[in-house]
């Protein structure tokens, strides 16, 4: 008898798998690729398939994708986790695929889950093999090949983007599943209101939208003897309680977002930037990270535009680490606010860049002799120091016609305040001190004018 139990549970298949669709035309999604009249769609329908790499979150189909491309072209299927794959397994499934290729005269499609997993001499174990036509390599990664896989491997594959799925494809799905024998047929009725929330829920992912409905199934329960359980709002809420949404923290959607809120700031929109800030901190990033993050934004995109906006950003970050959430949390979307609608200016960011680029590319002046320290008779002997004209010793503050620059790039100009903000006032003062500094009958380097050229 527990023989029996044991094999029944070894037979059983999540809803997710006894949904996988069985032809091209009943996949969900993915119309920009396998739409009627699409290439990779004609390729396929031709029976003309290519090695690729498909990259897109989890659970858009992937693994169901490349399935349907290898019944479609009448290929074989051999499937490999990088995860659990090494390289011996690699050349087991290859050696495999040379066998059918030469007995059968049958092509092999090579299925590789996780591709970005397998190290550099993995991935190389693959590629004469795509090159000599033994197998059509499949690759399905979560992450940005760009930054993950080969570039030897990216040159011999075609990378095509599969999507989030909309939230009708993904309702479309669960009515299929309820309404299949295979599925959840007589087994639970869900209200379109709750099929709408569970899909809004899933955010894109068709098997977190049937693994959510299977577990719906078993804590359902029928209104009286013999009645098909019902889903209600109450059971959802049980069966959703522990959900999060997806925030991969080493991956494309984090970095999205980062970039989202960083774009949304600068452009100057305060709605988008407390929605993508808040879509972070939903998904689970840490809020000091988030708090990083708008102290860099308030330097690079404001500046001395409003130089409140970085104190704000700091003191956001100091209350969050004092205070944590959901005090620190509120602090942090006072300052993104701030930061959105605050006047903007890049310029200490360029002149900061420009600056360590020359000081990369150009010789190491030496600091010119008058502005040297001389803390030793010998220093002062030497020159160190002397001529020096005290500033404040100068009228309003400014000795004009001196320079602080090595002569060699005396007249560089790095930063340029731009006319917004409180670098109007900025701009203002520069240009007040260069018709000082051009008037003055005392110029420390005579041949090199203040002004740039």
């Amino acid at each position: 008898m527990q023989e029996g139990l044991f094999e029944e549970r070894r037979g059983y298949e999540p809803l997710a798998a006894r949904m996988r669709p069985r032809q091209l035309s009943d996949y969900a999604g993915q119309q920009h690729l396998v739409g009627p009249g699409k290439p990779l769609r004609k390729a396929v329908e031709d029976g003309q398939l290519h090695s690729m790499i498909l990259w897109g979150p989890p659970g858009v189909g992937k693994t169901t994708f490349a399935k349907l491309l290898a019944d479609t072209a009448d290929t074989a299927f051999e499937s490999l986790s990088a995860v659990l794959s090494g390289v011996k397994d690699i050349r087991a499934a290859v050696e495999r695929a040379r066998n059918r290729q030469q007995v059968e005269g049958r092509d092999t499609l090579l299925f590789v889950d996780e591709v970005h997993r397998f190290n550099k001499s993995q991935q190389d174990a693959f590629l004469p093999h795509i090159e000599d036509g033994t197998v059509i390599f499949v690759g399905a990664t979560t992450e940005n090949p760009s930054f993950e896989l080969n570039s030897a491997l990216l040159s011999r594959t075609r990378v095509y983007v599969l999507k989030n799925l909309e939230k009708p494809d993904l309702i479309g799905l669960m009515q299929r599943a309820l309404a299949d024998p295979e599925g959840l047929k007589d087994k639970l009725v869900v209200p379109a209101e709750l099929l709408d929330i569970i899909a809004t829920s899933a955010n894109g992912d068709a098997r977190r939208s049937l693994n959510t409905l299977e577990i719906a199934a078993d804590l359902a329960e029928p209104a009286a003897e013999g009645d098909v359980p019902e889903l209600t709002e109450d059971v959802l809420q049980q069966v959703m309680q522990s959900s999060l949404r997806r925030f991969d923290k080493h991956g494309d959607v984090f970095y999205d977002q980062i970039s989202a809120l960083h774009k949304s700031v600068r452009g100057s929109d305060p709605d988008a930037s407390l929605y993508w800030m808040c879509r972070m901190l939903d998904g689970g990033c840490d809020p000091v990270y988030v708090a990083r993050r708008l102290v860099r934004i308030a330097s690079e995109d404001i500046g001395n535009a409003d130089p409140r906006a970085l104190r704000l950003s700091l003191d956001a970050w100091d209350i969050q680490e004092r205070l944590g959430s959901p005090e620190g949390e509120l602090a942090l979307a006072q300052a993104v606010t701030y930061l959105a609608l605050a006047p903007k200016s890049n310029a200490v960011y360029s002149a900061f860049n420009r600056c360590m680029a020359d000081i990369r590319e150009q010789p190491d002046y030496e600091v010119p002799v008058h502005i040297r320290n001389a803390p030793t008779s010998l220093m002062k002997t030497m020159g160190h120091g002397k001529e020096y004209r005290y500033a404040h010793d100068e009228p309003e503050a400014f000795a004009a016609g001196e320079a602080y620059l090595p002569e060699p790039i005396a007249n560089t100009r790095y930063y340029e305040p731009v006319r917004r903000g409180l670098e109007i006032r900025l701009s203002e003062k520069r240009e007040r001190l260069d018709v000082w500094n051009r008037e003055s009958a005392v110029q420390r380097y005579p041949s090199s004018p203040h002004d740039p050229d």
